[in-house]
């Protein structure tokens, strides 16, 4: 694994979560998305963040592994800057999918958290997913796509709540 993490330490109490730069960097997030899109086994996901700085580029990375899981072709919808209650929204909207949401805090180096929700609104927990996650990633068996028709695809929220599903 380029860059490793200590994932005892980062992927912990539900959450992933931890310093940037230092615990976490922009590879962290795109490790948790495409391993939470294998573990949940899903085609579609819905992602936001909080709307600061720290957790675009974040949020971005988040997007990249989402869409590039293995053979999923993850439809990925990017709510962009919302709080959990307009993300759980969303995933509520778009038929009961899995959501994730990225936040920060702190204005020198910033603690990210990143919550992981499974179809039905409840944060993942270790025994629903984050153990799975933990060891794909620990085993460096982070899901990449088997080829380009696989890969998924980003979608504004907007757009997909406003289509007939």
């Amino acid at each position: 694994m380029l860059n490793p993490i200590d994932l005892d330490a980062v992927i912990t109490g539900g959450q992933i979560h931890g310093s940037v730069p230092g615990q976490i960097h922009e590879g962290v997030p795109w490790w948790v998305a495409a391993c939470f899109v294998t573990v949940t086994r899903t085609g579609a996901l819905a992602v936001a963040h909080d709307g600061r700085s720290a957790t675009g580029r974040l949020h971005h990375s988040f997007l990249q592994g989402a869409i590039n899981a293995h053979h999923f072709a993850c439809e990925v919808a990017d709510a962009g800057a919302t709080d959990e209650t307009g993300l759980l929204h969303a995933m509520s909207a778009l038929g009961g999918i899995p959501g994730a949401l990225i936040t920060t805090s702190g204005d020198g180096p910033h603690t990210v958290t990143i919550r992981l929700y499974g179809a039905d609104g409840r944060q993942v927990q270790e025994d629903t997913g984050l153990a799975a996650i933990r060891a794909m990633i620990a085993a460096d068996r982070v899901p990449i796509p088997v080829n380009a028709t696989c890969k998924g695809r980003i979608v504004a929220l907007a757009d997909l709540v406003g289509a007939d599903r």
